[in-house]
């Protein structure tokens, strides 16, 4: 079974990828547990994949850390600044308000984009995860810098119950298979059309390559 093979790649540092559902965006994402990323897997994640590269976290720990939604933060600045209230919207035209957070770079990063820096930061704050009780704020304030080149993306509050998108959808799987609650994600591109990769595009990857593609619906089920 699909869902059975996404969790064994992913316990064993393995890409899985996943189609949220023709209702609603009808992409498929590459997504690896942030714990077993590597410098190379932010590589294939570009070449392969080519949308944009973020870290999946739960609503729990990105309160615990103080991390509000972008849109909540852009709607405290417009206050100040009547034209970017103009510029706002809550809504994404699939029918989701977005989970974007901040974007973040560790410290120890120099320009943060290159494949070694994502990795680093991805890394770094995977292992901050598991230990958010321990002083996570102050080691969060500490480690990380923004703005950076990883985006965060936050979560809903009832996963699933709320929210049908990727970020849930990893988290969701991500949790079942008892890792550190924290995935990276990145859509798949289709350069020859300029549009998402097509499902049959991608099955026919994740067949190359021996990836496992679950559909939404899947997870839900766990």
């Amino acid at each position: 079974m699909a869902i059975q093979q996404a969790v064994k790649a992913l316990r064993d540092g393995k890409f899985i990828m996943i189609h949220d559902s023709e209702s609603r965006e009808n992409e498929v994402d590459m997504v690896k547990a942030a714990q077993h990323i590597c410098y190379s897997d932010i590589a294939t994640m570009r070449n392969d994949a080519g949308g944009l590269i973020c870290l999946a976290i739960p609503h729990e720990i990105a309160s615990k850390l103080n991390l509000m939604f972008m849109h909540d933060l852009l709607h405290a600045a417009s206050k100040n600044n009547p034209s970017l209230s103009k510029m706002i919207s809550s809504i994404a035209p699939y029918g989701d308000r977005p989970s974007f957070s901040i974007t973040i770079n560790h410290i120890d990063t120099f320009t943060g984009i290159t494949d070694k820096d994502r990795a680093l930061t991805i890394s770094a704050m995977s292992d901050l995860c598991s230990n958010v009780d321990k002083d996570g704020t102050l080691e969060f304030s500490k480690k990380f810098r923004s703005p950076g080149h990883i985006h965060l993306l936050i979560g809903a509050k009832e996963l699933l119950k709320e929210r049908s998108g990727h970020t849930e959808l990893s988290i969701r799987l991500i949790e079942h298979a008892k890792l550190i609650p924290a995935a990276v994600i990145c859509e798949m591109l289709d350069s020859e059309t300029g549009g998402a990769l097509s499902v049959d595009k991608a099955l026919a990857y994740s067949k190359k390559f021996n990836i496992p593609l679950v559909e939404s619906s899947q997870i839900k089920n766990l």
